[in-house]
Parts: C-alpha cells; structure tokens; sequence
C-alpha cells in the first residue's frame, strides 16, 4: 500500500486564506477602525456590529449596504484540480451590479454620516477608486436637494475603506486624502484564494495549512 498522496497545488504561487484567518486579521484591525473611524466592518463580521444607542442603552445593528462592482474575469482552473477555486484576471471597465438602496437609508441616506467600505482586498484599487468617487457624487446630490437652512445642520459626511488585504504594488487608482484608510494586513502580489469561492472548502483548508506549514 502506498503513503497518502501528495497535495495538490501547493507551489502554485497563490494564497490561500482560512475564515478562520480572515477573521483574526479583521478583529485586529477593529479596535483601530473603532478609534479612528468610530465604525467596525460591516459587512463581514456582523455579529460584532451592534452597539449602544439611544436612551434605553440597548444594542443595536449598524446599517448595511451591499455594492456590487465587478472588474475580474475567469481565465480558467489553476490546473484542472477540482475543487479549488478558479484563477481570475484583471479587468479595464468597473461594472456596477449593485449600487445602494437608498430607500431603506431613512430621510437623509448619505449625507452626515459615517460611511464605512468594506472590501476583502485592495489590488489594483481599481473598484474602491471607482466606490469613493461615485458615492462622493451620491452625496453632493444629496446635499444639494436639501432646503438652504438646513445644510448646516449636518456634519461633513465621512467616507473610510477597510480592506483585509492589501496586495503591496503598484495601483491603477488613488484614494483621496480625505477618506481614511484601513488594511489588515499587507500582502505580497499574489494571487488570494478565499474560502468562500471554494467547492471544497475542506481540500482548500488542508492546502492552506500546508502552504503555512512550509512558510509559503
């Protein structure tokens, strides 16, 4: 009988993240976002987003807004191995799937909030460039509908990004000075392979805990 076989994919130059790593490396990083910002993630770890309001002191969820921005292409498996995610390049054109439900966001949507964007990571900062930028016009529009008494009445709007991780390299967008910044981690340029693109999510584990076995 032979030994176990060996595991495929291990060299292949991509980086395979756990959830359980995604959600060390944003608890790490909340604390700093909660000083700084006066905000946490909000759409990846949603059970640590209520917090004390109101005069009854009880908790309470932070509103959350899902954008839908596509800039990847599929170019195939990695090597034919089933189950593990396909490797994907990058795109020229941000195409807006989703954008916010303004509806739901109460009689002022935008305007004097705190705006937090969440992404898993930054890497050609395409997107999130895209992201500020159209949200910035959302918000002008907004605040130019308001009566002219009633536009002191609200702070600046602030506008953040977090990212878990963020790919050291040169990017094709800039983020304006005025919008905070937030990385949980920096990252070399390679490809990130998270666990929720995976069909088995078991030989993605034991891949990713092999690569960090061997320091890759």
């Amino acid at each position: 009988m032979g030994g176990p076989a060996a595991l495929p994919n291990v060299h292949d130059g991509h980086k395979r993240i756990t959830y359980e790593e995604m959600h060390v490396t944003i608890g790490k990083t909340a604390q700093r976002i909660k000083s700084e910002f006066d905000f946490f993630p909000a759409r990846v770890l949603r059970t640590f987003l209520k917090r004390v309001s109101g005069a009854d002191g009880k908790r309470r969820n932070i509103p959350i807004q899902a954008i839908g921005l596509s800039l990847y292409e599929e170019v195939g498996e990695v090597d034919g191995t089933a189950g593990l995610a396909q490797e994907e390049k990058l795109g020229k054109e941000v195409i807006r799937t989703q954008w916010l439900d303004f509806s739901t966001l109460g009689n002022r949507p935008l305007v004097g909030r705190r705006i937090l964007i969440v992404d898993e990571v930054d890497d050609s900062r395409t997107t999130l460039g895209y992201a500020v930028s159209e949200l910035k016009k959302d918000i002008q529009a907004q605040f130019d509908k308001l009566p002219e008494d009633k536009k002191a009445d609200f702070p600046p709007t602030k506008l953040a990004i977090f990212v878990v991780h963020n790919k050291l390299k040169e990017k094709r967008a800039s983020i304006p000075d005025d919008v905070a910044y937030f990385a949980g981690d920096d990252i070399p340029d390679v490809w990130v392979d998270y666990p929720w693109e995976q069909e088995d999510i078991l030989l993605h584990n034991e891949v990713a805990a092999k690569q960090k076995e061997l320091g890759l």
